[in-house]
């Protein structure tokens, strides 16, 4: 027997989602302190030898004492107390031919030094391999009277520039740690906040919730708006009877009807409509008469059903409509609203086009549309960042695509049919 997994809650995801980004975050950061660190190593390496390379070599005792045939006698003792004082791995004093006078290992003196001799007097600081292995250095003239009597060398090796860096190792692992630890304890809130929220639902649940919840919403919109129209309508209608004026009362009443039936005509005609959204359609053209904005709806008899549920499928639709009617009122006149139900040619999908007189979208917000809580709408009721991005959920989720055009401002959606 099969055994069938239950999909994570929406808190479990939640937890599972920030925690990975913490730690994504933490890795990161910890990466960029270490290599920070690593360079700043470095280049402390470097600011050190060229300083105690060029001290060294203007000293007047330098000079003199590499004149004198015995000057490794001299030197010797004063490279390894420079050694010992600044931690420095080697201190190499040369003639100008670059044969070592000094010398960590004593054996080294008298042989060739390993490294970059300028061509010109001036100070050098690379990277070069020499008998103590991969180092910094920097090297410096050593002038009497303007005359190159010798070179100085300083150098620290990347094995002591690594040491140095673990110096700092325990505070970036702290740190990382005490990130780590924070970020764990915001997931587990994040947790705990959501799970009040949604309960043990799976996200997809939540999401069917707010779909549901928008469908409610803008059908329940386009019907007060046409219960209101029809009150209004009625209302006139009774008070042009009260005086007697029988003949405009009926063609009042007359109007109304014709303009619901044509619209009726239009969805009774569709060989395979959905009865909720031919609802929310009539309920919308009302909607748009009460906003003063001209209302058009085209729908292909042969047009198929899509493969949506009712309520999915009024939440895509009414979000669409709304956004549409919202951007037409904004705009300049004359304000209207198109909505178009056709065949996609050779497919049997169903394209929905909704289109509107606004001034469109911005270039700098074109793809922020689709982002939950985005919304250019203010802060409230109206302001819900939740439209676009939940229908681009539902549409892509039941392997459709939704794309937008401009002149006019027209979002297009193409929607896999029903199988009968």
């Amino acid at each position: 027997m099969s055994m069938r997994t239950s999909p994570a809650s929406a808190a479990s995801r939640v937890f599972v989602v920030v925690a990975a980004s913490v730690l994504l975050l933490v890795a990161v950061l910890s990466t960029v302190l270490v290599l920070d660190a690593q360079r700043s190593e470095r280049s402390e390496a470097e600011e050190v030898t060229r300083a105690v390379a060029t001290s060294l070599a203007a000293l007047p005792g330098v000079a003199m004492a590499l004149g004198d045939p015995d000057a490794s006698r001299q030197l010797q003792p004063v490279a390894a107390e420079v050694m010992a004082v600044t931690a420095l791995d080697f201190v190499t004093i040369m003639t100008p031919e670059g044969v070592r006078v000094t010398h960590r290992s004593p054996s080294e003196i008298g042989r060739q030094y390993l490294g970059t001799i300028p061509a010109t007097p001036a100070v050098l600081t690379e990277e070069f391999t020499g008998t103590l292995g991969p180092s910094v250095r920097t090297i410096a003239p050593v002038r009497d009277d303007g005359r190159v009597v010798g070179w100085v060398s300083v150098g620290v090796t990347l094995g002591s520039i690594s040491s140095q860096l673990l110096l700092r190792l325990p505070f970036i692992v702290s740190l990382a740690l005490t990130l780590l630890g924070a970020g764990v304890v915001g997931a587990l809130l994040a947790r705990r906040t959501t799970r009040r929220v949604a309960g043990d639902l799976p996200a997809g649940s939540i999401r069917d919730a707010v779909a549901s919840y928008e469908s409610v919403r803008t059908l329940g919109e386009a019907l007060r708006a046409q219960t209101h129209e029809h009150g209004n309508r009625v209302h006139t209608a009774v008070s042009l009877l009260e005086l007697g004026r029988t003949a405009e009362a009926i063609e009042i009443l007359t109007e109304t009807s014709r303009q619901s039936q044509a619209l009726v005509d239009q969805v009774a005609a569709r060989r395979d409509g959905d009865p909720t959204v031919g609802a929310l359609l009539l309920g919308k053209a009302a909607q748009a008469r009460e906003r003063g904005i001209e209302w058009s709806a085209e729908i292909d008899p042969a047009a198929p059903r899509s493969s949506l549920p009712p309520m999915d499928a009024v939440s895509v639709v009414g979000n669409l409509i709304d956004n549409a009617m919202d951007a037409a009122a904004a705009g300049e006149p004359p304000r209207w609203v198109r909505v178009v139900f056709a065949a996609v040619p050779d497919s049997s999908a169903l394209r929905v086009e909704v289109a509107d007189s606004g001034e469109g979208v911005a270039d700098d917000i074109r793809d922020r549309i689709w982002e939950r809580g985005f919304s250019t709408k203010p802060t409230g009721a109206e302001g819900r960042g939740v439209g676009l991005a939940l229908v681009r959920s539902i549409v892509t989720d039941t392997g459709g695509a939704i794309d937008l055009r401009e002149d006019p401002t027209t979002f297009v959606l193409t929607l896999p049919s029903r199988h009968p």
